[in-house]
């Protein structure tokens, strides 16, 4: 199944990174704060969205810093995904 979102949604993947403590302890992601991080999986349209129009900056591929409680967590064939708004995005990782 392939998710499309609509006017000025944005569907990120978390990205799982592994940290390691000055003493070399490995952190995985249970043991660390919810990622900021995330790949951006597909790009709504834009368009007129609540009476003002919104050009989309963002593409497919761009790995970005998203507001840390923002989205609609969703689980697509056994994949964790999050629909946000583009403006709940704060910047592109480059």
């Amino acid at each position: 199944m392939k998710l499309k979102p609509l006017a000025d949604r944005v569907v990120l993947k978390m990205v799982e990174t592994e940290e390691t403590t000055k003493s070399g302890i490995v952190l995985t992601g249970s043991a660390k704060e919810k990622p900021q991080v995330a790949e951006v999986i597909a790009v709504g349209p834009g368009g007129n969205v609540d009476g003002k129009d919104v050009v989309m900056y963002l593409k497919a591929g761009d790995r970005v810093i998203m507001s840390k409680y923002s989205g609609t967590e969703v689980k697509i064939d056994g994949e964790d995904l999050i629909v946000v708004r583009q403006n709940d995005i704060l910047a592109i990782v480059e």
